[in-house]
């Protein structure tokens, strides 16, 4: 765990995550925060994140720690391919959301470039 913030990294990750649809260059989970949990800080090689927010509200952070964004149920929020960001609920309360990513062959980069 993070002492700096109190969140988890992926490797210990204990948040919701259900591949809802996975197929060539795309594919789309549902996810479940709360508490002290989140999607670490990464980014991704040649492929959009793209968030609808379906409970709560998801922060999402861009490039530097700051730089956060709170998205709102019946938001969407794009994070651009290269684009360094975590997401983590509002106040450790629960947030559910929907991740598209695409288009494009799908990968992880933990931290930021």
């Amino acid at each position: 765990m993070d002492p700096a913030n109190n969140l988890r990294p992926p490797s210990e990750r204990t948040y919701g995550l259900e591949h809802v649809a996975v197929g060539a260059d795309v594919r789309v989970s549902a996810i479940s925060l709360g508490g002290d949990e989140c999607v670490a800080w990464h980014w991704h090689t040649h492929i959009s994140d793209i968030f609808f927010i379906l409970e709560g509200t998801a922060v999402i952070e861009t490039h530097n720690p700051g730089n956060a964004v709170h998205v709102n149920v019946g938001a969407r929020y794009d994070v651009l391919p290269g684009v360094p960001h975590r997401v983590t609920p509002l106040d450790g309360k629960k947030c559910r959301l929907i991740l598209v990513q695409g288009v494009g062959k799908a990968d992880f980069h933990l931290g930021r470039p």
